[in-house]
């Protein structure tokens, strides 16, 4: 089964940017749907964003605007660019297969928003 590793997260200033990465452990060419996905302190883990192949994408409606996912299948990397970060966006991030190839959650990456 494919694991996935995010980086890319750190301390931004409000209104900033930040990419994340997730990073798989194998082929991801072969996964239609991928997701980023965040939970923060006492809250659920909710999507932030899916992408089917590389073309159609879906975001919740906190992050319409804001935040763009995008997949290389030849790096077998997803990504999520963030911009006009706000204190609402300070969680940590997940990125995983949806459907049949979803696999335990990796590590996530902290994304800390200061005001």
């Amino acid at each position: 089964q494919v694991q996935f590793v995010e980086s890319g997260g750190g301390l931004v200033e409000l209104g900033g940017s930040l990419r994340l990465s997730c990073a798989a452990s194998g082929s991801i060419s072969g996964i239609a749907a991928m997701g980023w996905y965040r939970q923060a302190p006492g809250k659920q883990r909710e999507m932030v964003a899916t992408i089917v192949h590389t073309y159609l994408k879906n975001y919740a409606d906190s992050v319409k605007g804001r935040f763009t996912i995008s997949r290389d299948n030849a790096k077998n990397t997803v990504y999520l660019q963030m911009s006009g970060l706000n204190v609402e966006d300070t969680a940590v991030y997940f990125c995983n297969a949806i459907g049949s190839n979803r696999t335990d959650w990796g590590p996530g990456t902290q994304v800390t928003v200061s005001s």
